[in-house]
């Protein structure tokens, strides 16, 4: 195809796919596509950001340009700031319009946002967004908003173009090995594969083997690995649609009804698709209040907490050296598979809150990194939900003794991360540090020296804790503002699928 003929240019951001995408859909309807991805370096030098998500993300695209250019046109690779990039493929080809999905990513891409409207509003080229899932932009009723989830995962699923015309003369570019060179090491060797076809193998085997047991086994992380369904990243960077994921789940929900089984499949798969909901429901407060990545969302909790880190606290519960055999375990796998249950993210955020008292902006900003599937709208809303400041949700305080007895009574998850204690016994297993020194002996574990001993006494750091936060959600206005951000962020969702999803406090990962 000639350069002269006008292009549609479809711009890929956490969309990599080419089933269930309406920007790619309408896009080759109009005119010659010319997909494109911008590798930002400036993106990948903010604090939230991580090699290993890079790492997963390449993955996502060699994946994704196999498949465009199997279409007839390959995937269109730069680098640089995104203003910039487009302006130079805007100068020298006729580019109709733009195409993307609508983005609710962290602060630094929503400035990019706004800078790239911009431009393209004095460029005089309209710049189409579509929604990528059950996010809502621009004005919002909360009340109408599980009933507007619903109607765009009933709508038809997006039929990949069947060819897309080769545009002559455009250089494809490479997809670098990092996406700038500041960016450090990362090693994370259990993390999942990247791109499409590991995300439907994960989906098959979730629906089909793996999925059963689902509203069982997401608690403790023994059966998390397994018994999740482990799309989180898949969706994040939507090598996945939240639709087809929907749509799948559904048909699969009414085979198992005429299925007589053991397992009770029914259960789990209304439990996983009310997780399905609150992930859209999560993302959507970012989405309406993007201050929350750096703000309390309720402002009458500012001052609760130093905002600046104590540096031993901090390093010892990223490092997984917390004396807390749970949670350190829970750390230590995180940092090498990049990937932990729902459950065990909240204990690491509670502890880091309520136990160390930490201020949860620096702690959030540890797990991002560590999350392979860091999704900005959900973790910011959860970690602040699980430091207690945004005066919705109630105070859950996780006890890392108990959780560890409760999630991991014999230990054997402990002591497939924390190696220091594969022979400290049972006995002693949840509480290394009330060890007698004849028991350390024997064990090869003497506290302080090979493993350390807790740096305070998580009982009495929660019951200071609980007092601080009861006395703040005292003060004068704190309720009102709890009432008029209920307003604003509560979710309405009532009946059966409510009680079957649980409650937001069990929400992601899925």
């Amino acid at each position: 195809m000639s350069l002269e003929t006008p292009i549609q240019l479809v711009w890929l951001k956490r969309d990599l796919r080419t089933h269930d995408h309406e920007p790619l859909a309408r896009a080759a309807e109009a005119g010659p596509v010319l997909p494109l991805y911008i590798v930002e370096p400036e993106l990948w030098r903010q604090p939230d950001m991580a090699l290993r998500h890079w790492a997963f993300i390449r993955e996502c695209l060699v994946e994704l340009g196999d498949a465009l250019a199997a279409l007839g046109q390959p995937l269109v690779v730069r680098q640089g700031k995104a203003v910039e990039v487009l302006r130079a493929l805007i100068r020298h080809h006729p580019v109709a319009a733009v195409w993307s999905h609508a983005e609710t990513g962290n602060g630094w891409t929503f400035a990019r946002d706004r800078a790239v409207a911009a431009y393209l509003r004095e460029a005089g080229i309209p710049w189409h967004e579509a929604r990528q899932h059950g996010v809502v932009r621009g004005r919002l009723d909360r009340n109408l908003w599980s009933r507007q989830w619903e109607a765009l995962m009933r709508q038809a699923c997006c039929k990949p173009p069947e060819r897309l015309t080769r545009i002559l003369g455009v250089d494809p570019g490479v997809i670098p090995e990092r996406p700038d060179a500041s960016l450090a090491e990362d090693p994370c060797p259990g993390r999942q594969p990247g791109g499409r076809k590991a995300g439907e193998a994960v989906l098959r085997s979730f629906l089909r083997q793996r999925g059963g047991r689902y509203h069982q086994q997401i608690s403790s992380p023994l059966t998390a690995f397994d018994g999740c369904s482990r799309l989180s990243p898949y969706l994040a960077y939507g090598a996945l649609s939240m639709r087809e994921v929907v749509q799948v789940t559904r048909r699969r929900r009414a085979q198992v009804k005429a299925e007589p089984s053991r397992v009770p499949w029914g259960r789990a798969l209304d439990a996983f698709e009310g997780r399905l909901h609150w992930h859209c429901h999560f993302i959507q407060k970012l989405e309406s209040e993007p201050r929350i990545e750096f703000e309390n969302l309720q402002r009458a909790m500012d001052g609760l907490r130093d905002p600046r880190p104590d540096p031993e606290r901090l390093a010892a519960w990223a490092e997984g050296e917390t004396g807390w055999p749970l949670v350190d375990a829970c750390m230590r796998a995180l940092i090498t598979t990049g990937w932990i249950n729902f459950r065990m993210r909240a204990m690491l955020m509670s502890v880091a809150s309520y136990h160390y008292w930490l201020h949860w902006r620096e702690p959030a900003l540890h797990l991002a990194r560590l999350f392979v599937d860091y999704e900005p709208g959900i973790h910011y809303s959860q970690a602040q939900m699980q430091s207690g400041v945004t005066g919705i949700n109630a105070m859950r305080i996780y006890n890392p003794v108990k959780q560890s007895q409760d999630q991991d009574p014999e230990g054997r998850f402990i002591r497939e991360w924390v190696p220091e204690l594969r022979r400290v016994p049972v006995d002693w297993i949840h509480t290394p540090w009330r060890m007698p020194a004849e028991v350390q002996a024997a064990a090869g574990c003497r506290i302080g020296a090979d493993y350390p001993a807790p740096l305070v006494d998580h009982e009495a750091a929660a019951r200071q804790a609980r007092q601080r936060l009861q006395a703040k959600r005292r003060e004068a206005g704190a309720r009102e503002e709890g009432r008029r951000i209920y307003a604003r962020h509560g979710s309405r969702k009532r009946g059966a699928r409510r009680s079957a999803a649980a409650s937001p406090q069990t929400e992601m990962p899925l």
